[in-house]
């Protein structure tokens, strides 16, 4: 084909192209959007009939959703707004510039408040509903970085002093002071959620939506139009916890669902997607994912040009630029953007070529500008059928000018010089007098200002003050005793694990008329792992739908049972998804003033391992609930092998201050543990977790002795559990768990073919040993003369013994308390790998079956000559103990 052809051919599709559009537009304008889809559908089915693959338009242009010409008016005082807003820039940068001038290195950001200020005031001022009104309150998770902000409007409103601004981060301060973020566990009555752990507040946020629909199905919450917003950065959405269950969201059609992405472009040390484009990104994973997308990425001063732009040339050119350089736009003048972005076509160049450098440098980017953003929220709050995303599109450390604004550095900028200062008071008209302005003090106009006087009736007309979290406990009646007792009388000649035990449990508590309504059991697609399947027709599995299909197993007894008032929320295979569920039913007693308790059951291989971050969120938040550790132990799980097998999840239940953690190898152990846990958490209103592991393994139940102190000891940490007529040698065998079986084994070997006599103790929580020894240590040390014992002295008491603590988890478990126990003390436990193998080869591979047990109490009684060399000798025969096995470490 010649030049002059190709010249014709592109002119005559230039003129197809304008029929086809043409076409389509007489449609938009006289048919409507279903007409235009069916067309489309209609063209894409046919270009595949032809074997030709037309493609997707995953994206939408690169301008923003609303149209400046479909816009609702902006319905406040933009200028009051402005003033406002300024003053509250400044104090949230003055608070962390004067944190930094008296404690070098306190830390604090100033620039991720700087590109979300509007984001939040248009918000604060005309969307956010508080506590105090008519209406359900909003649920808020805030952006983490950008407290200061949040700060600096509670002290415009009088909720915050001046002294607490200025002890900014020294929470130990006298006066008081403030927490870096948003901590619920520090500041109980103010942060509601915990979000600067980057990636979990979407998750959160997405499973509190959903939890708000599963109480609003169940009858028990009339929140029909409360909305939960959560304000994320464009670089948190790389977390996998951040994107992992959008789906979700678009599939129970959680429309009460907000995302606001602050889109700055920048992460901590550089551009999201220098070379890319984060926003086209997000654009296209939301949209495919179902949500409704909708992008304020332009003010309102781009309109006119957008308005000029009739062959869609500016469009185009809006559509190439890539991160880095819009980066670079937001650090240059007007005439470097005149060249490098209007000048790549002859029609842009027209375009500005009476508007000024100054002019097209302040071209505003979507999210600094009121209109825009009251027009994406107004879109969004509106919007039916699924959850929205506003992408937003700022400048990191906006208004910061040279200290840092749009630039690599401006994450961890913490202070300005008196230039600096003065450019951003200039900047934003912030009243405040040269001589003092180096200070960088902090603001705050008279009481009878115009401008207090419009925030807080603002505030006032949307339901009261926000951040806001309330303590007032609820009401709460225990279930009935009787509830508790078959599993106090043992199990007789039936052998039970204690996984079925809890089953047995949950189900009766489901149906106790205190608090059935209250349990929420969550499960991540292991209910029949876990024999939890009978639960499937007693509760209900919730679907927002309910079923709309027969089940496979519709004939069963324990088919798959989904109900629109289901009881049971089954995750699929998510723990993180769990987590979140527990976290929203955990906190619900402070979020919808009503008591839930979940029941989180899980492989407690999956737990403190994989959702770690989120348990250490669930207990910032002070979400209250019982975490179920099944297939628990590193023996225990047959055959699963390494990455199924837990040894260490007890180890890290140590380091989550308020959680309580028990290993209980009877169901009566069990059923003690769930009731103290209910009166402490419930009754009592203390924010603890509970954490309790459980075996599949079964075994006879034995009724719950009868002897004093025997629930003390359970829920304390530990108990005699058998005691033998003549212990001379003062010989202890601890254990936990199922292992606690192998310590009594232990005990008749060591009774019938050697004579010495041991006692059993059963040590159902080491945690609890350890905070409380700890805590009588601590005691001590502060005042020698009063020398309180701990839980374990008064167990075990002063005189000297030997102690043999065996574990299905590591041996630093037992370890943590073995300086407390008067004597020697030796642990048995799993250290290493798990290996796929079964329990008998398993508990003699890692030594902590009942031969080995033995083993080591005659080690330690040869090693006091309390037994004689020939007695250790047949003993190692006896019990086919080899010298030359190596270490079980299996590394």
């Amino acid at each position: 084909m010649s030049k002059m052809e190709q010249e014709e051919h592109k002119k005559l599709w230039e003129i197809e192209n304008k029929e086809w559009l043409d076409s389509i537009n007489y449609i938009i304008k006289h048919e409507g959007s279903e007409r235009v889809q069916e067309i489309m559908a209609l063209q894409h089915k046919r270009c595949v009939e032809a074997g030709i693959d037309p493609g997707l338009c995953r994206d939408t242009p690169y301008i923003n959703s609303i149209p400046a010409d479909e816009e609702k008016p902006y319905p406040g005082d933009r200028k009051l707004e402005r003033k406002i807003k300024s003053l509250i820039r400044w104090n949230a940068m003055a608070m962390v510039v004067q944190a930094n001038r008296k404690s070098e290195g306190i830390g604090g950001h100033i620039s991720t408040y700087a590109s979300c200020a509007t984001l939040w005031e248009v918000g604060f001022n005309h969307f956010f509903r508080g506590r105090e009104g008519d209406n359900p309150p909003d649920i808020i998770y805030f952006q983490g970085h950008a407290s200061p902000g949040v700060y600096a409007r509670s002290f415009l409103e009088g909720r915050l002093s001046e002294k607490q601004l200025d002890n900014f981060r020294r929470e130990l301060a006298s006066g008081g002071g403030l927490s870096s973020y948003p901590h619920p566990r520090l500041m109980d009555d103010y942060w509601e959620f915990p979000t600067v752990s980057m990636g979990l507040s979407p998750i959160m946020a997405i499973y509190q939506a959903r939890f708000n629909k599963y109480l609003q199905d169940k009858g028990l919450l009339k929140a029909k139009d409360q909305k939960v917003w959560a304000f994320l950065g464009d670089g948190e959405m790389d977390e996998p916890e951040s994107m992992g269950a959008l789906t979700l969201a678009a599939r129970e059609e959680l429309d009460n669902l907000i995302f606001v992405i602050n889109c700055n472009l920048q992460r901590l040390d550089g551009p999201v997607r220098g070379n890319g484009s984060v926003i086209k990104e997000l654009s296209m994973a939301f949209r495919g994912a179902g949500w409704n997308v909708i992008k304020v990425l332009w003010g309102e001063n781009w309109d006119p040009l957008l308005k000029k732009d009739k062959n869609d040339v500016l469009k185009k050119r809006l559509g190439e630029l890539i991160d880095g350089q819009l980066q670079k736009y937001s650090t240059t003048g007007g005439d470097y953007i005149r060249k490098d972005f209007f000048g790549k076509y002859k029609e842009l160049e027209a375009m500005v070529e009476d508007m000024s450098d100054e002019d097209i440098a302040n071209l505003r980017r979507g999210g600094h500008d009121p209109v825009k953003v009251y027009n994406g929220y107004l879109s969004a709050v509106n919007h039916k059928g699924s959850p929205s995303v506003i992408l937003a599109q700022t400048i990191k450390g906006y208004g910061l000018g040279e200290a840092g604004e749009g630039r690599n550095i401006t994450h961890q900028q913490k202070k300005l010089n008196e230039e600096e200062l003065k450019h951003f008071r200039r900047r934003f008209d912030v009243p405040i007098t040269g001589e003092n302005v180096e200070k960088a003090p902090f603001f705050r106009p008279d009481e009878g200002s115009e401008e207090i006087r419009y925030l807080k009736e603002r505030r006032e007309k949307l339901g009261g003050f926000l951040p806001d979290r309330k303590k007032e406990q609820p009401e709460f009646h225990m279930p009935d005793e009787d509830l508790f007792t078959e599993f106090m009388e043992g199990s007789d000649k039936r052998e039970v694990a204690t996984t079925m035990a809890a089953v047995r449990m949950l189900s009766k508590l489901l149906k106790d008329k205190h608090v059935g309504k209250m349990v929420v059991p969550i499960v991540p697609d292991e209910s029949r792992t876990f024999g939890m399947e009978a639960l499937f027709k007693q509760a209900g599995i919730y679907s927002h739908k309910g079923q709309l299909y027969e089940p496979v197993d519709r004939e069963s007894l324990l088919y798959y049972n989904e109900a629109r008032d289901g009881a049971i929320l089954e995750e699929g295979i998510s723990e993180a998804g769990c987590m979140s569920s527990f976290i929203a039913a955990g906190t619900s007693y402070s979020t919808h003033r009503m008591y839930c308790i979940p029941f989180f059951t899980f492989y407690s291989m999956f737990g403190f391992q994989r959702v770690g971050d989120l348990i250490w969120a669930a207990a910032d938040a002070r979400a209250r609930g019982f975490m179920l550790g099944g297939t628990s132990g590193r023996t225990t799980l047959a055959g699963e092998g390494l990455q199924h097998q837990d040894g260490h999840s007890h180890l890290q239940a140590m380091t989550v201050p308020c959680v309580r953690a028990y290993d209980p190898a009877f169901a009566y152990e069990l059923a003690v543990i769930v009731r103290e846990g209910m009166k402490k958490m419930y009754a009592e209103g203390e924010d603890l977790i509970y954490y309790i592991t459980m075996m599949n393994e079964k075994y006879r139940m034995p009724p719950i002795p009868k002897r004093k102190g025997i629930e003390e000891g359970i829920i304390s940490g530990m108990y005699q559990y058998k005691s033998s007529q003549k212990n001379e040698h003062n010989l202890n065998l601890l254990g936990s768990g199922t292992i606690l079986n192998e310590a009594v084994k232990a005990a008749d070997i060591l009774r019938k073919k050697y004579q010495i006599s041991a006692d059993v103790w059963s040590v159902t929580s080491y945690k609890q040993l350890y905070d409380d020894a700890k805590e009588t240590e601590h005691a001590n040390r502060l005042d020698p003369e009063q020398r309180a014992k701990s839980y374990i002295e008064k167990c075990v008491g002063a005189e000297k013994g030997i102690f043999v603590a065996a574990t299905d988890y590591v041996k630093n478990l037992p370890l943590s308390v073995s300086g407390w126990f008067p004597g020697s003390f030796t642990a048995l436990g799993t250290d290493g790998f798990g290996l796929s193998e079964d329990r008998e080869n398993l508990r003699e591979y890692f030594e902590v079956n009942a031969n080995h047990i033995a083993w080591a109490a005659l080690v330690e009684l040869y090693g006091d000559k309390k037994i004689d060399r020939k007695t250790v000798k047949k003993a190692r025969e006896e019990l086919g103990i080899r010298k030359d096995k190596e270490y079980p470490r299996n590394c």
